[in-house]
Order: structure tokens, then C-alpha cells, then sequence
């Protein structure tokens, strides 16, 4: 079987600690990305679960705030949020004075 050269751009960074792993492993860069490429053909999707870094992640404050604000706007619970005419209104309610709601 004839093989055609593939060039592969990585950051450097990357592909230090990929080199450092692969290596631990014993296995070399070109035959992991010769073993994942397989394995997509063979299973047709990607051969492993795609995680994104935690850092990326909304906290779990976030996701509660986000899932609140979906369920008001879905009217699945009242949505008891002030609202106020002007910006002026909004810094009168911020100093406690609601006299200009």
C-alpha cells in the first residue's frame, strides 16, 4: 500500500506535550494520527469524546442563572425582574430610592 505525505500544522506548545505523551506511550506522532484517521474510517465519527477545557466552561452559578432567565423566558416561571424608564431610574433603584421606578 502506497502512503501520500500529509503535512500537519500544530502549535509548538502543543506539540511538545504531544510528543512528550506519545512517547511515554511509545507510540510515535505518525502512527497516532495513522491510528486515529483509521479508526474515524472504521467508525465512521470521531474515536473519541471531544472535551472542552474547564476553563471555557459557564460555572455553575452561570448555568443556573442561564437555565432561570430560558425558564422566564419560556413563561415557565414569572419573571418578577424590575424595570425601569431611564438609567436615572435604574441608579435611583441601585441608592434605594424608588420613587422613579
Amino acid at each position: 500500500m502506497s502512503s501520500t505525505p500529509t503535512t500537519i500544522r500544530l502549535d509548538d506548545n502543543l506539540r511538545k506535550e504531544l510528543n512528550a505523551r506519545l512517547d511515554a506511550a511509545g507510540i510515535s506522532l505518525n502512527t497516532y494520527f495513522t491510528m486515529a484517521a483509521k479508526q474515524f474510517v472504521i467508525q465512521n465519527r470521531i474515536p473519541f469524546e471531544v472535551i472542552v477545557p474547564e476553563k471555557d466552561q459557564p460555572t455553575s452559578k452561570t448555568k443556573r442563572a442561564m437555565v432561570l432567565a430560558e425558564a422566564k423566558e419560556l413563561g415557565l416561571i414569572p419573571d418578577e425582574s424590575s424595570s425601569f424608564k431611564n438609567a436615572q431610574a435604574l441608579l435611583a433603584a441601585l441608592d434605594g430610592d424608588d420613587s422613579n421606578v
